[in-house]
């Protein structure tokens, strides 16, 4: 037990964070976090889906049919800063003078790649007129006109989008207007999130943006209305202040701020399973802010979702009519469980306990009832083609259970040889493309927060003041706080994936618009 003091206790009760959960994150602290043990990669044939054209058709007429009977949202993290896009470039305006040196000598000196193809790709920029028009006349030479360039684009009394959410900068240029990631969500929502001509959105955004956002969708939605036919239902969540959690010195004990407060710290974007826990909808769409595609793409990344969608209902029906009737039928036969446990097994990608034979027909009912009673996650992988990201394992846990999950890099014991073989024969990555059935067979929502594995977080050291100390991260959104729902893995194309997560992705062919 620790002594909080009544301060302590003051400030957790203003946090809505009860003492019980702090003193559970310290003893993770002292614990640790084990690291996952991976069994073996998921792959095409073991772990991940491959559909064929006809499969596909299949499964959309199957999404296009039922829409109209179901609610549909799209949820959209969105609380990325743009900030980390231009890291090298706040670099850039504090290393260079133009005065004094030319572009070509920097270059040189430096070495700076990427600097050099952000320049060379200058006019290929969303923002590239907006910018030009502002600084013109300001330079004689190419290290000035660079110089001024990102000034404008970055410094507060430019355009400022160093402070901006990513979700609202310049992205794609269509010639009379430049669309943002917010406005781009808007268009693909339209095509797959949504019935009757309405579509709903939800985006966990940053409070400080809550305004901006605000204005952005007074700006587009005419606009986007207009081009799709459809009307917008657009709705924001923060990140929950009880989801902070402690830090603590390297010692583990609690560490304090100058005036003698406990330190909480924003616990990841799994703190946002809290938000997802709040939506109502049969089925949602999860993607991230930074993720989209211009007009030119957008159709083979919508029948993608679809076909998404139509698998989650064609596994979502056959789910319901089994666990209606280990709910209901108190005489079941046993050729009917096996059927039920095949389902789970081929379908739902489920693994049984080696002594599951060995229990009571009782025993068996109960364990099938809890592994079919679960939300159902499906979720794109793309062919790993080098890029950043989570990737599609089976994995066992302590008490020797097996499952499939998505699996982050800082999981897995780099030490271990036998690990980093497994985790080199990966295959796929994960986009953060999921669809989700979040009801059971009553049209009852799942409390989410009931299949979170909490032995899924990252520790992190971090500093404050000059002061060494341990953060906790929650499990990841799409990682441990999903680590108990039934998972399914579907190759999706390479489409679906276009991140930006520095300003040079933005040159990419995906984000240029074709006329």
């Amino acid at each position: 037990m620790i002594a909080f003091s009544e301060k302590d206790k003051e400030q957790l009760i203003s946090k809505g964070i009860a003492a019980e959960k702090v003193e559970g994150q310290i003893q993770t602290f002292k614990e640790g976090i084990p690291f996952v043990k991976l069994e073996k990669a998921a792959v095409v044939t073991n772990g991940i889906l491959k559909f064929s054209n006809d499969d596909e058709k299949e499964l959309i007429e199957n999404f296009e049919n039922a829409k109209n009977h179901l609610s549909l949202l799209k949820f959209v993290p969105a609380s990325g800063a743009a900030s980390r896009m231009f890291k090298a470039f706040f670099n850039f305006l504090e290393k260079y003078n133009p005065k004094n040196e030319s572009l070509e000598d920097y270059f040189n000196r430096t070495g700076d790649k990427d600097l050099n193809t952000f320049y060379q790709g200058l006019k290929k920029l969303p923002f590239y007129e907006i910018i030009e028009k502002r600084i013109n006349g300001k330079f004689s030479s190419k290290g000035e006109e660079l110089y001024f360039f990102v000034e404008e684009m970055l410094q507060e009394k430019g355009l400022n989008f160093g402070f901006y959410p990513k979700g609202l900068l310049p992205f794609h240029n269509y010639g009379n207007f430049a669309s943002t990631p917010f406005e781009e969500h808007l268009k693909e929502a339209a095509l797959y999130a949504s019935n009757k001509g309405d579509a709903k959105l939800h985006f966990t955004i940053s409070e400080q943006h809550g305004e901006m956002f605000n204005q952005e969708f007074d700006r587009v939605k005419e606009r986007v209305s207009a081009a799709t036919n459809t009307s917008f239902n657009v709705s924001y969540s923060f990140q929950k202040s009880e989801t902070d959690t402690i830090a603590v010195n390297m010692d583990n004990t609690l560490f304090r701020e100058p005036d003698g407060s406990l330190l909480f710290r924003p616990g990841g974007h799994g703190a946002l399973i809290e938000n997802l826990n709040d939506q109502k909808a049969d089925i949602i769409f999860i993607k991230n802010i930074d993720n989209v595609v211009t007009s030119n793409a957008i159709v083979e990344v919508a029948n993608s979702k679809k076909v998404l969608a139509g698998l989650l209902l064609k596994v979502q029906k056959k789910a319901f009519e089994y666990a209606k009737i280990l709910e209901h039928n108190a005489a079941i036969d046993f050729d009917k469980m096996q059927e039920i446990k095949a389902f789970l097994e081929h379908e739902l990608n489920v693994r049984f306990s080696e002594n599951y034979n060995g229990y009571s027909i009782a025993q068996q009912i109960e364990i099938l009832k809890d592994k079919i009673n679960r939300p159902i996650r499906i979720c794109g992988m793309v062919k790993n083609e080098g890029e950043p990201g989570g990737g599609p394992f089976w994995i066992k846990d302590k008490k020797g259970n097996i499952s499939l999950q998505i699996i982050e890099s800082a999981q897995v014991d780099t030490a271990s040889k036998n690990q980093m073989e497994i985790f080199s024969n990966s295959t796929h990555f994960n986009p953060v493309d999921l669809v989700c059935g979040i009801k059971d067979f009553k049209g009852e929502k799942y409390n989410l927060l009931n299949f979170v594995d909490v032995k899924q977080g990252f520790i992190t050291e971090k500093t404050k003041d000059g002061k060494e100390l341990k953060a906790l991260e929650l499990p990841g959104l799409w990682n441990g706080a999903m680590a108990f729902w039934n998972t399914i893995f579907v190759e999706v194309p390479l489409i679906t994936f276009n991140p930006v997560k520095t300003v040079n992705d933005l040159l990419k062919p995906a984000h240029q618009v074709k006329n």
